[in-house]
This record gives structure tokens, C-alpha cells and sequence, in this order.
């Protein structure tokens, strides 16, 4: 006989963990299902940065949150409130008014209750003074909406969430290779089919909720829905988020919906691996470009690299990498800038790197077309226009003019060596196609119906992205739709 469970969820990232926590809660039995190895385990969560961007009245309201409420550099720390306002105007912006006006709300309002509600479940929070605030007259000032992150990382946050499954008695089973539902004949979710090597078996239960994530790691995919090139994209995190959860739900009649031609994808270190480095996770990334400048291997600058903080065009610029002469570029800075450079992303291990005290020399180098990349330095030097103060903690209006594509703000003359470069391709985080779910995390059919049994949260969850992500809300949207998938998948049952 088949197993029986209240609630079965597919996928141990933190939208699984945050469903599974919420179920249980709600008195229900419950079994989380993992495709990967334990050592895999967490999605695309463990890969993160572990920063959730979350509304706050400011430092006083995000006191109760820390890990460390005493912390001595607190007494120094400027955070302006980030308003439900605020981050509602920062999505929208992003997505140029396309995210879903239904769910963004949820989101938004529920953004700071689910901190409270994850610190309650055992995950510890800090401020990140390491990626989100510069010190200036001794002062932290935090900048781009975003300041607090869980204790550890995303390494931290699975480890948390893990840490709380197994206090509440929460079975995790891993090496749980799911490939179907199981439907009835009235096309409502019964449970799943786990492959076990030869044999498939079916697990029954009164609901199911697909926590899995995107597509991003089946170049197949990825090159029919993202297009040609896509194929070639490196993958930051998991290699096991391959579509099956979106494949199995569409089998069984979910309603696609979103940017499926979208995805989060970043500068990423040109000599990463294939897939994510579970030692290194993100600190492949390449998030200091708003210091330097970005040339492709022609020796041209090809995007605004002041357009905005680096938490609202990091996520679209590995697009932009892409899209150059053999889907890499370079980042270019001097030694003015250097000391802005996050040192996990810019100087610990595996980094590749070019140094050079002229110009021409980091050219020749790098191997790329030098006469274009001095001619590109001089003129981008001759177009700043140096009419404000640098200051990294604020879009501080220092550009260019007279060039294209223009540098809108940080705008600083390469003229200090020694001058440092780092080649960087486009890797990819996760995809913005998904299912279509009502406000209670319900999959929806074609029809704009809930499938009975069958729910859903995270990256596999269309329409809140689109073409650009605010940082940090991914995680965000994680927990708070994994809340409310595992409260409603046992109530509709009940």
C-alpha cells in the first residue's frame, strides 16, 4: 500500500522549509521530498547571499531580529526606514509595472511579519555591513533597500531551517527523485511518484505543494524559453533545479504564467564551474561594477554601470554579458576603487584576476583589442563630468556625458594604478516563468481554477518577476508563500 501523508512537499530550499513549517503548525504529518543528495540540499537557497529584503521602521524595528542586539557597530549605523511604499515602488519599477499587483501586495505586507515568523523558527539575523553599507566620518550607512541577511548565509539559512525540521519532527527524505503527481479522475492531486532506481512508487496525500524551483539548470529548456545563447549560461547554484516540478504541474493542467523568456542572471567569474561550488556559492558573483567600468572583449563598455545600486541591475546585467562577443566581458577598476570591492566576491580564493600598472599592458593581458580598450579608457575618462561628490551610499548623480551608453552615477576617472580586471560571463540564478497561484498559494488551471491538492511557492511561482529583480526578495517571496501554501494545503484539506 501506497504511504500516507497530510501534506507531502517537493523541494528542501527555504519556500520548502518555510511550507513544511507552516503545516506543521497547523497539526498536519508531514514529508519533505529532495531530488538531490544531502549534501545538495537546500536549492538554490544554500547558494544565496542570505539577504531577505524585508519592510522596517528602521534599526530599532530590526533590533529584536539580530542575533547580536548589542553589537557594537549598531551605535553607529544610519538605516532609513524601507516602507511598505518603498518596496512596492522598487518592484514595480523594476519589472516596469508587471509584476502581479496581487501577489507584489502580499509580498510586500507580509515581508516583515515573515522575519518574525522565520527568527521564531530558530533562523538568525544580522545586518550586512559586509555587502549592503559603507563606513563614512565613522558611520554605517546602508543603502538600496537592503539590510539584514541570515547569520551564516545561505549555507546558514538551510542549516537553520534544517536544524528546525528536525526539532519539530519534520521527516526530510533526500535522493527523493520525484516525477509525476498522482491525480485522480477528476484531475485533483492525490500525491507523488518517487523514482527509487527501477521502481516507482506512490505516495498519497490529502495535499501537495511544489517548492522545487525553476528550469535553470536544463540548458534545453533555458535555450527554448530564454533563447539562443541561453544554453551556454553557466548556473550559479544547483544543478538539480531542471524544471520537472513545472513540467509535472503543466502535465496535470497548472496554468503557466510569467516572464518565462526572464531570469535572474548576474556578472559571474569567467572560469566558475558548469554549476554552483557548494564551498564557494555566491562568491562568484561580481557585484562591484558600479566602481569600474564593463567592457566586452572588442575593448567597448556595452551597459550603464551607474544606472542604479547594484541590488537593482545586478540580476539583469548577466543577460547583458551574455549577449557580448563570446558571452564574456570584463570589469575594469583602479586602485581608487579597489577598496570598494566586496573582498568574498573580489580577493578570496578561485578569483580569477589581471593586474597591470598601464592601461595598454592589463589590454595585451587580458587579450583583448587594446588600441579599442585605450581609446574606450580616454574617452570615458574625458567624459566624467565630476560635477558631485563620489559617495557610494547614495545614486550620487557623478556621470558621464557625451558617450554611450552614458555612466549615471560613481563615475570616477581610471587613472590610479595599478588598474585590476576580472573576466566574467553570464551565470544564471533562476527563471521567472512559472505556475500561476491565487492569493492562498493554490495552483491554478487553465481556466483560472485551483487544481484540488496542489500548491505551490517559490521560483517556480510566475509573475511576480519580470526582465529585473529587486535584491533579496526572492527569499522573501520564498517564505512568505511557503507560509501560506502549508497553512492553506491543510485547512482546504481539513
Amino acid at each position: 500500500m501506497a504511504e500516507e501523508w497530510d501534506v507531502i512537499v517537493v523541494g528542501s530550499g527555504n519556500a520548502g522549509f518555510s511550507a513544511a513549517h507552516s503545516a506543521q503548525q497547523q497539526g498536519a504529518r508531514v514529508l519533505l521530498l529532495e531530488k538531490a543528495p544531502k549534501q545538495w540540499a537546500g536549492g538554490n537557497s544554500y547558494f544565496t547571499a542570505g539577504a531577505v529584503r524585508t519592510t522596517h521602521g528602521g534599526l530599532a524595528d530590526l533590533r529584536p531580529l539580530l542575533d547580536d542586539p548589542a553589537e557594537q557597530r549598531l551605535d553607529r549605523v544610519d538605516l532609513a526606514p524601507y516602507s511598505a511604499a518603498d518596496f512596492l515602488a522598487d518592484l514595480q519599477r523594476v519589472t516596469r509595472n508587471r509584476t502581479d499587483p496581487v501577489l507584489a501586495q502580499i509580498l510586500v505586507d507580509e515581508s516583515r511579519e515573515i522575519m518574525s515568523w522565520l527568527h521564531d523558527l530558530g533562523l538568525r539575523f544580522e545586518l550586512m555591513f559586509h555587502r549592503q553599507a559603507y563606513e563614512n566620518d565613522g558611520r554605517f550607512r546602508f543603502w538600496g533597500g537592503l539590510a539584514l541577511g541570515v547569520v551564516g548565509g545561505g549555507k546558514g539559512m538551510i542549516s537553520q531551517h534544517q536544524a528546525a525540521a528536525d526539532a519539530a519532527g519534520i521527516e526530510v527524505r533526500y535522493d527523493a527523485n520525484v516525477t509525476g503527481l498522482v491525480t485522480g479522475d477528476h484531475g485533483e492531486v492525490r500525491g507523488v511518484l518517487v523514482a527509487d532506481g527501477s521502481t516507482v512508487r506512490e505516495l498519497h496525500a490529502r495535499s501537495t505543494i511544489l517548492t522545487c524551483g525553476g528550469f535553470e539548470a536544463n540548458p534545453q529548456m533555458r535555450a527554448a524559453h530564454l533563447g539562443p545563447g541561453w544554453d551556454m549560461a553557466l548556473v550559479r547554484g544547483t544543478p538539480y533545479n531542471t524544471g520537472d516540478g513545472l513540467t509535472m504541474a503543466l502535465d496535470a493542467g497548472a496554468q503557466p504564467y510569467g516572464n518565462w523568456s526572464g531570469c535572474h542572471s548576474v556578472a559571474w567569474d569567467a572560469e566558475a564551474p558548469p554549476t554552483g561550488d557548494l564551498e564557494l556559492t555566491n562568491q562568484l558573483t561580481r557585484g562591484g561594477y558600479p566602481f569600474g567600468i564593463v567592457v566586452n572583449t572588442e575593448g567597448r563598455r556595452f551597459l550603464d554601470e551607474g544606472a542604479d545600486f547594484r541590488n537593482y541591475t545586478y540580476a539583469k546585467y548577466g543577460a547583458e554579458i551574455l549577449k557580448q562577443p563570446g558571452s564574456t566581458a570584463v570589469q575594469v577598476f583602479d586602485a581608487k576603487a579597489e577598496p570598494l570591492l566586496r573582498p568574498e566576491e573580489y580577493r578570496s580564493a578561485g578569483i580569477t584576476k589581471v593586474e597591470a600598472d598601464t592601461v595598454e599592458d592589463l589590454a595585451k593581458a587580458l587579450g583583448i583589442d587594446e588600441a579599442e580598450f585605450v581609446r574606450t579608457v580616454e574617452e570615458y575618462n574625458a567624459a566624467v563630468t565630476g560635477n558631485a561628490t563620489f559617495n557610494p551610499t547614495v545614486k550620487d548623480g557623478s556621470g558621464t556625458t557625451g558617450i554611450t551608453p552614458p555612466k549615471s552615477n560613481w563615475a570616477q576617472r581610471l587613472d590610479t594604478p595599478p588598474y585590476t580586471a576580472y573576466p566574467v560571463t553570464c551565470g544564471i540564478t533562476f527563471t521567472f516563468g512559472g505556475l500561476r497561484i491565487d492569493p492562498q498559494a493554490r495552483v491554478l488551471d487553465r481556466a483560472g481554477r485551483p487544481i484540488s491538492g496542489l500548491y505551490a511557492a517559490g521560483e517556480l511561482v510566475g509573475g511576480l518577476f519580470y526582465f529585473n529583480y529587486p535584491g533579496g526578495s526572492g527569499l522573501t517571496s520564498g517564505s512568505v508563500f511557503g507560509r501560506r501554501a502549508g497553512r492553506t494545503a491543510v485547512t482546504d484539506a481539513a
